[in-house]
């Protein structure tokens, strides 16, 4: 389905302010929260969406990517959240609201305690968003596990603020507008509504000269470097958890965490079934049906496999503990092989006339072989197909 323009979504245009686009995600929130519309899925679909598109446009980074790419800016190969196919990271809609509006937000009761004199936002430190990165690995590293770095773009405590969104030097003040209580009043009727100040987001307190740097967000995106070790076993799908590598908290808040998604590349030989590797072998029809040992490829190397006189096209023989380590465990699957017997597309004189005489001594020749007849081996053949 395709996704709805983020500036559609939240009913700016495309050169709305800041606080443009903040005041129209609080009237959409507001309009299509949850608490105000129980059990109604297309309005919290669109609180959803309004909280996607606010987490776009409020970054200066994120807005210039979307205007410039569209939605393709935060999926494959976008750049933004984490690399390969992933982007975006694990954003809750309620989270966005509980940033704008200073609290409340999901589960009961939420919005409708802050605005009939409950609960109330603080402006306080807030916990940064979980990010998410897909990685890709062959087959043997995911079975031995391996160890790699990754390069990945998230928001940092801005340099020259040190994350206080304020420019060095600078000075805060009582907010002029709710006087310091980090709450504003009106009345609507019948009833005296509370909320959030608008203008110092809960703080009671104002910054006198915005940072230059990061236009008072206090954070700015920039890419970082870490280091994982991939254990032995991972599947595909699999989410490995880097704690504190997500994006930075504001106002002093902790960071998020970095969600590692790991994708398995198909292997040439191999197909993986949970912690057993399954694979096809070919041999010669003499030695399926005289016997013999041939060697047959693992993941870590050759082993050794018998087979038996007589062996049919499609037997399947099992290597003990040849297939994929299991990632709590520690035991290792098995390996099963595949049989596929081989017939001989063209024989010589000689190959022909030892064939015809073995169908000969084993009785399956019932008419005589020659250019005219179907001939001896043409049935030997079709015995092994």
């Amino acid at each position: 389905m395709k996704k709805e323009d983020y500036y559609e979504v939240l009913g700016v245009s495309r050169d709305a302010s800041a606080e443009e686009i903040k005041k129209a995600y609080r009237k959409k929130a507001v309009r299509f929260h949850p608490d105000k519309n129980p059990d109604d899925k297309e309005a919290e679909e669109k609180f959803k969406q309004a909280g996607e598109a606010y987490e776009v446009l409020k970054d200066p980074d994120k807005r210039a990517a979307y205007d410039r790419y569209g939605h393709a800016a935060f999926e494959a190969g976008g750049g933004f959240g984490g690399g390969g196919r992933g982007g975006g990271g694990f954003h809750d809609p309620f989270d966005i609201f509980r940033e704008v509006f200073g609290g409340g937000g999901g589960g009961s009761g939420g919005i409708f305690e802050e605005f009939f004199g409950g609960g109330g936002g603080t402006g306080g430190a807030q916990r940064g968003g979980d990010l998410r990165y897909d990685l890709e690995l062959t087959l043997e590293e995911a079975a031995t596990g391996v160890e790699k770095e990754i390069s990945y773009r998230r928001p940092v405590a801005c340099e020259r603020c040190q994350g206080s969104a304020a420019e060095p030097g600078s000075k805060t003040m009582v907010c002029p507008t709710c006087g310091g209580h980090g709450q504003v009043t009106t009345s609507r009727g019948f009833f005296s509504i509370r909320q959030v100040c608008p203008d110092c987001e809960g703080s009671g307190r104002k910054i006198e000269k915005l940072c230059r740097e990061c236009r008072g967000q206090g954070r700015t995106v920039k890419t970082s470097s870490v280091k994982l070790r991939i254990p032995a076993g991972v599947d595909d799908g699999s989410k490995l958890r880097s704690g504190g590598n997500g994006e930075v908290g504001v106002k002093g808040g902790p960071p998020g965490d970095l969600y590692v998604v790991i994708h398995v590349k198909a292997h040439e030989v191999f197909e993986r079934r949970g912690d057993d590797l399954y694979c096809e072998v070919p041999i010669k029809f003499t030695l399926a049906a005289l016997g013999g040992n041939i060697e047959v490829r693992t993941l870590t190397g050759k082993a050794n496999l018998k087979i038996p006189p007589g062996t049919q096209s499609g037997t399947v023989f099992r290597l003990r503990k040849k297939g994929m380590p299991n990632l709590r465990s520690g035991h290792y699957g098995d390996q099963l092989v595949r049989i596929h017997v081989e017939v001989p597309t063209s024989l010589t004189g000689e190959q022909r006339r030892i064939l015809e005489e073995f169908a000969v001594a084993s009785g399956d020749a019932e008419e005589p072989a020659g250019p005219a007849g179907k001939g001896i081996f043409d049935k030997a053949r079709k015995f092994f197909e």
